[in-house]
């Protein structure tokens, strides 16, 4: 009796820390990137842009889970908040570009004037990887400005 409630014991642990590490490990997916735009959205509309800045910007917010992270920035490039690097607030990324020299801030400011919602592509670093990895980014305006969220894909 006791050889098999050890062994059951021993298989319980062992299931659950591999439940555990898979969850940790599972990449984001475009829908859960594109829900967490519009829930950033619906966060602005009901508390108001400063407020809702201010959150995004919080590394431990409800707006960060994984890679998944919102940013905004305005029609200029410059950063009004950011998940991953708060350290980027206020800082023009117009002229930025990928390890292709893809000039993407500047895409996805044109793809916020003209349709108001969709996808950029570009490489760039994993925060969570830290290794250069295809993003892809899917992004809304609000007003003069604009939110953004994106997966990573090795």
């Amino acid at each position: 009796m006791r050889t098999y409630l050890f062994k059951f014991i021993l298989a319980v642990l062992v299931m659950s820390a591999g439940f555990s590490a898979t969850a940790a490990d599972q990449q984001a997916s475009k829908e859960e990137a594109v829900a967490l735009v519009k829930k950033a959205v619906g966060y602005v509309r009901k508390n108001g842009k400063d407020k809702a800045l201010a959150e995004f910007s919080r590394p431990q917010s409800q707006f960060v889970d994984r890679e998944l992270y919102v940013a905004a920035l305005d029609l200029n490039g410059v950063v009004l908040a950011h998940g991953a690097n708060p350290k980027l607030i206020g800082k023009t990324l117009l002229d930025i570009k990928d390890v292709n020299g893809k000039a993407f801030v500047r895409e996805q400011i044109e793809l916020a004037k003209t349709q108001g919602s969709g996808w950029v592509e570009f490489e760039w670093v994993n925060p969570v990887s830290q290794k250069m990895e295809h993003r892809y980014t899917y992004l809304e305006r609000i007003d003069d400005y604009f939110v953004l969220s994106g997966v990573y894909k090795k």
